[in-house]
């Protein structure tokens, strides 16, 4: 079973076929070399886009054949072809590593983020499965992707003009997206079918290539499923809790059939977030069908090959569903397991035998799963305390949640002048193996190196933020003369800071704004002007967020500093890419410990941009005072009011005594010495430890080999081991309030 790449595609002339290869391989998405190719065929659509695919479905035939005329640009395109087949050809980590290693992942997730071409995320949670996948890519670890492929995705934003966001759902039309149909071995749409109340759904799968990674897309917008089904994939955390489980379930249960279907031989299945939770149930399924054991048996079996990481912070924010709710929709789904529906929501709750319990996505991935994890030390420390209820008769510490913190895909998120930076000092191969050298490498260039990469670095940015400025003006009827004066928004040369995120209550997106007039101050000085470009999104449904955001926008309007202060609408991936690339410090302020992870800072890093972040999240375990700037004491203080009075006033000192004045003290060559001492340290020191290179080799190490092989002693000889296992289990269950400790002795040892 393939994708069949000319399925969506219009003719391309004969000697050109390679350019469907190229343009259907999201590794353009991190690997750069031939952007100048695309952007040769049609300037304006890859300025605006960046999709290749998108650029060969509207390149009329004329034009393609233009450039079979060109002897430059066949040169360029068999030189692009040939380097990309020969990277996916060539050796990887995992291979030299652990080339007689069996292992085959599955990787699901709600939502991949890879590319602003391929609009199915909404935030961070999506931005690390897509790093992920990336990443596994270049190692050479063999895994795929499966999602859902949203018709609509998530919002895209503007700002009307008091300041108020707006919300549009453009439609993902399936042609123009970098994806194509799975088909079967009789060449037919590969899909499959779920049972749902009164009805059956049909999914259809769709295949996006990731260099040598694969994403399964699954799809219910199919003629023959009734109109509401057909939307259960048609927008992304849309909708109440009814289509939420519907997603979950196509997800979790739908996901797991696609590969089975495909052949796909599985040995760990990793649930990243409770969304996917499903898929242990439906695996389960599948070794009960395959080797004729009951429920308790099968799940024990998989249980070992099954890895749940939760990226949330507080328990409110796992999904749950009404028993009434899951009894219509997995009511006959239970009977496939062949076990009764009590039995089955009794995995999703504290307590099995309160049959008024909402049921909790994460605690059956907890159930399902042999390892659990935090995203960071400290979101490791927090999801034992969240999942207490669960092991109540052990302590909290003990709880068997441990944490592998997130990284970033650094190749996705450093500039072009980045990436020269970085291969002058450490060769093109940096990413690709252990990462070894790469510190004592980097701590070796020149101050001045540096300085000027970040100054072309910033420069970059405020030309990028002034169009995108002019594009917001001309948008909301703004006259001539306005959008031409937005050319001169900003300064190349000023302190530049960057706040992008989800605008919700406790990111604390307007923490900032608590002093308005010492904001002033700073962002105006005569002789240390600061300047700060933010972006982001609230939800559709959220109140709160939409009422920072309009703050923000006031702010700007009431002390008419536009010039210090813009906000720029729509943040997506390519904006993201931007003011990583380009700021000097990157702010972040959640209240402690509610955020899990927070990648954004980790993706300035490669970038030579410093971070000055309360002490949560992956912050807590990188913040040294030689590397950046950390707000907070490293304790939890709720949603106090007082304590984010504190906080402002702390934020504001520290960039008013510490911050600026490290980056505008200059030596007799104008170069902030100690500023720069700073970055370099930075990128050498945390651009590897935070990268998504690392995460995945802690990943395949730590965690898949042994669970793989966890799994496959389990199904052994007809599954006997997971039979005692499960047996044993059983016993212990039945037998625990019987056990006594009857005579304690302690004796002493010589050594």
């Amino acid at each position: 079973m393939t994708g069949f790449p000319l399925y969506w595609a219009r003719p391309v002339p004969k000697g050109l076929e390679g350019l469907i290869e190229l343009a259907l391989d999201l590794r353009w998405s991190w690997n750069h070399t031939a952007d100048e190719f695309w952007h040769r065929i049609a300037p304006e659509m890859w300025e605006k886009t960046g999709n290749p695919w998108l650029i060969l479905q509207n390149s009329s035939a004329k034009r393609l054949e233009a450039l079979l005329a060109d002897a430059t640009s066949r040169r360029l395109l068999d030189e692009y072809l040939s380097d990309h087949r020969e990277h996916l050809r060539g050796s990887t980590w995992f291979q030299r590593a652990y080339g007689q290693v069996k292992l085959s992942v599955a990787y699901f997730c709600m939502e991949f983020g890879l590319s602003e071409a391929l609009p199915i995320y909404s935030g961070g949670l999506g931005i690390l499965a897509g790093d992920y996948l990336k990443a596994a890519s270049d190692l050479g670890v063999p895994s795929v992707g499966v999602g859902l492929l949203y018709q609509q995705g998530y919002f895209r934003q503007a700002l009307d003009a008091s300041g108020r966001q707006l919300e549009f759902f453009p439609y993902n039309d399936p042609s123009q997206l970098p994806v194509t149909p799975v088909l079967d071995s009789e060449g037919e749409w590969l899909k499959v079918e779920l049972a749902f109340p009164g009805r059956t759904l049909l999914l259809r799968t769709w295949e996006a290539q990731v260099g040598r990674t694969k994403l399964y897309l699954l799809d219910s917008n199919d003629p023959m499923n009734d109109a509401a089904d057909r939307g259960i994939t048609s927008e992304l955390y849309g909708g109440g809790a009814e289509l939420r489980l519907r997603q979950e379930i196509v997800l979790g249960i739908g996901g797991w059939r696609v590969l089975e279907k495909m052949g796909k031989q599985i040995d760990v299945c990793h649930l990243n977030e409770g969304h996917a939770a499903f898929a242990v149930l439906e695996r389960a399924r599948d070794f009960m069908n395959e080797n004729g054991h009951p429920f308790g048996v099968a799940m024990t079996a998989t249980r070992a090959g099954n890895i749940f990481t939760t990226h949330t912070p507080v328990e409110a924010g796992f999904d749950r569903f009404e028993p009434d709710l899951m009894r219509r929709y997995l009511g006959s789904y239970s009977s496939e397991l062949d076990i009764d529906l009590d039995t089955l929501l009794a995995l999703g709750r504290v307590d099995p035998n309160d049959t008024y319990e909402p049921f909790n996505m994460a605690f059956l991935a907890i159930r399902g799963c042999s390892f659990v994890n935090g995203v960071s030390r400290l979101h490791g420390e927090v999801s034992r305390r969240i999942f207490q209820p669960l092991f109540y008769r052990i302590p909290r510490w003990e709880v068997p949640v441990t944490s592998v913190t997130n990284g970033v895909h650094t190749p996705s998120w450093d500039s072009a002048a980045a990436d020269d930076l970085w291969s002058n000092a450490c060769g093109k191969g940096r990413w690709l193996d252990t990462m070894d050298n790469l510190e004592a490498d980097v701590k070796a260039i020149p101050d001045k190196v540096i300085w000027e990469f970040r100054c072309s670095s910033r420069k970059h940015l405020v030309e990028h933020a002034r169009e995108r400025i002019s594009w917001q003006l001309a948008s909301l009827g703004a006259s001539i003369e306005e959008i031409s004066k937005s050319k001169n928004l900003l300064d190349s040369n000023a302190m530049t800071i960057g706040f992008a995120r989800r605008f919700a209550t406790y990111k604390r997106p307007t923490l900032l704004l608590h002093d308005q007039d010492r904001l002033v101050r700073i962002l105006t000085s005569s002789d240390r002007p600061v300047q700060l470009i933010i972006a982001g999104k609230a939800h559709p449904n959220d109140a709160g967020g939409k009422t920072m955001i309009k703050a923000w926008s006031d702010f700007v309007r009431r002390y008419d500093v536009r010039h210090h202060a813009v906000f720029i609408d729509d943040y997506d991936m390519a904006l993201a890419q931007h003011l990583v690339e380009g700021v000097d410090l990157w702010i972040n302020t959640p209240r402690r410990p509610w955020e899990a992870c927070g990648t954004s800072g980790m993706k300035t890093l490669v970038n030579g941009g410093l971070n000055l972040s309360e002490l949560d999240g992956w912050w807590a375990e990188a913040y040294q005072p030689e590397l950046g700037w950390a707000l907070g004491d490293g304790r939890e203080h709720g949603d106090d009011p007082g304590w984010d009075d504190k906080e402002a006033d702390q934020l504001y000192q520290i960039l008013e005594d510490e911050v600026i004045p490290c980056f505008y003290d200059r030596d007799s060559s104008g170069i902030p010495v100690a500023w720069v001492a700073r970055v370099r340290a930075s990128m050498a020191e945390l651009s590897p430890r935070f990268s998504a290179n690392r995460m995945v080799r802690e990943y395949v190490e730590g965690v898949y080999i042994p669970s793989a092989d966890a799994y496959w002693s389990r199904a052994a000889d007809g599954a006997r081991e997971a039979a005692v296992v499960n047996r044993w289990l059983g016993q212990m269950e039945r037998h625990w309030e019987e056990l006594r400790l009857d005579k304690l002795e302690i004796e002493e040892e010589d050594s």
